[in-house]
């Protein structure tokens, strides 16, 4: 009889320690009230386009095969402690990697919005993947790509020059994210 008790106890001390793992791998890690990487769960903002839905296509006009120009962006929820944002616009289906599109940081929290084919007066623009300080639209070589339009607030303005990359805007974030949201769109070039 003890030692089913025994076993009862360990197997339900085993299950713990492996919700406890899973949880803290799946989750956010906090540490002060900020996050500590950039896998994240979006509280209470939300990025928006009046030009496209989540998950659904982005109009050619915005692409390589239109104007090539930026779409317009609605961000919503900032939290009111932020200092500044930051957006990535990448493309995880890319055949080599992950393809960025557009970077921006030190974007004042007050602007909610991006417009069409402009680039916020106080943002600093990072280098995207076809070696240029500007947008790149999506422009992918065959199927259709999804594009993560992804926008960071932050409790303070980066000290990071002018055609950073990705990986050092994303180093430079850790431990200031406040917040975070996401919008994705599509595109398939037509052949």
């Amino acid at each position: 009889m003890e030692t089913k008790k025994l076993i009862l106890i360990i197997s339900i001390i085993v299950v713990l320690l492996g919700v406890v793992l899973f949880l803290r791998s799946s989750f956010i890690i906090k540490k002060e009230g900020k996050t500590t990487n950039l896998q994240l769960i979006s509280k209470n903002m939300i990025i928006e386009s009046p030009a496209f839905k989540n998950n659904e296509r982005i109009p050619q006009k915005y692409t390589c095969d239109g104007k090539d120009i930026n779409p317009p962006l609605i961000i919503s929820g900032i939290p009111e402690n932020a200092k500044s944002l930051a957006l990535i616009v990448d493309d995880p289906d890319a055949p080599m990697k992950v393809w960025v599109h557009w970077l921006l940081w030190n974007i004042p929290a007050s602007i909610s919005e991006i417009k069409e084919n402009s680039v916020p007066e106080e943002a600093v623009l990072g280098m995207n993947d076809f070696g240029r300080l500007e947008w790149g639209g999506p422009c992918p070589p065959s199927g259709t790509h999804r594009y993560f339009f992804k926008v960071y607030a932050l409790d303070t303005n980066l000290d990071l020059p002018e055609g950073s990359r990705k990986e050092d805007l994303e180093k430079a974030m850790e431990g200031h994210i406040l917040d975070f949201a996401q919008l994705i769109g599509l595109y398939s070039r037509k052949n």
